[in-house]
């Protein structure tokens, strides 16, 4: 019987150097929706503000490519946390370190290229985007050790892989705001839902080995628990968008995202560890909707 696993071997990463495979894995960069997930809140908060198109699109290209590695980063911090609860856990126990493909000192030689690709975008936005992006890396190192005092790591990950909200503003805009506000507590409740789903694939294990989970804390009753979640986006996108003074279009093309939220929380089976991937991922159509959405509401 094969192990239950998210590790994508195949495909391209198949016929790469065997040496190159397990640094890729450890990126995640076989499996890009974290990548996507972590960009789209950049992607709304450059689009809600009414900047230059030609700025937009830079901060676009410029987020795009600093999602992927600092995604990359916040994964090799999780996996040398988390190495030996990994090697407990049926879905993870294939990750590079946990399987001793790779030594903690290539992980952490492989983590400063990262972040230093990281600092180099970071350097090419305006300075009040600097500071809020140097303050993220603080969330970036405690999120792992989450799971471990609180039953609500969900919740700080939404804290922190939505930082790209009020990152994406600042730079795009050089200052905060309501909308801004609005937006990032917006993506909060959509991280918080989200990661739920994808924690139930991992529920059994999970209570074996004492790590927590707001899927553990809900359980069977996590779909009420979505539905208040995803309720909260919608409502927080329409503040959002109301104080961003953005146009009517924008209305009707939010029904997309918002049924789209309904589906997952009325497909949800907790006990279905594939339909809770596939729901998970789902997720970043649900994302380009709402950029849509933005996009819709400059015109």
């Amino acid at each position: 019987m094969t192990a239950h696993t998210d590790i994508e071997r195949g495909g391209w990463v198949g016929k790469l150097p065997t040496s190159l495979v397990p640094y890729v894995i450890l990126a995640r960069l076989d499996r890009p929706i974290g990548a996507w997930l972590l960009f789209l809140p950049g992607l709304w908060s450059i689009l809600l503000p009414r900047a230059a198109c030609w700025s937009s699109l830079r901060l676009i290209i410029l987020f795009a490519i600093g999602s992927v590695v600092m995604r990359s980063a916040g994964c090799v911090v999780n996996d040398m946390w988390d190495r030996k609860i990994d090697r407990l856990v049926e879905r993870t126990a294939g990750r590079p370190l946990a399987s001793g493909a790779l030594s903690m000192r290539q992980a952490l030689g492989f983590l400063v290229l990262l972040l230093a690709i990281g600092l180099a975008i970071l350097l090419s936005l305006n300075h009040a985007a600097q500071i809020l992006g140097v303050s993220s890396l603080i969330l970036v190192a405690l999120y792992p050790a989450a799971k471990r005092v609180t039953w609500w790591p969900q919740a700080m990950l939404g804290i922190t892989f939505g930082f790209g909200a009020p990152l994406g503003y600042v730079a795009a805009t050089g200052h905060f705001s309501w909308a801004a506000l609005a937006l990032y507590a917006a993506v909060f409740f959509w991280i918080l839902g989200y990661d739920t789903i994808y924690a139930h694939q991992d529920r059994e294990d999970d209570a074996l080995v004492g790590v927590r989970s707001t899927a553990r804390l809900f359980a069977e009753t996590s779909v009420p628990f979505l539905a208040v979640c995803y309720g909260l986006v919608v409502v927080l996108l329409l503040v959002a968008g109301s104080l961003a003074h953005l146009s009517l279009w924008f209305l009707p093309v939010l029904i997309l995202p918002a049924w789209m939220l309904a589906r997952q929380v009325t497909g949800l089976d907790v006990n279905n560890a594939p339909l809770c991937l596939a729901l998970f991922k789902s997720n970043k159509w649900v994302g380009l909707a709402v950029a849509l959405s933005f996009l819709a509401g400059r015109i």
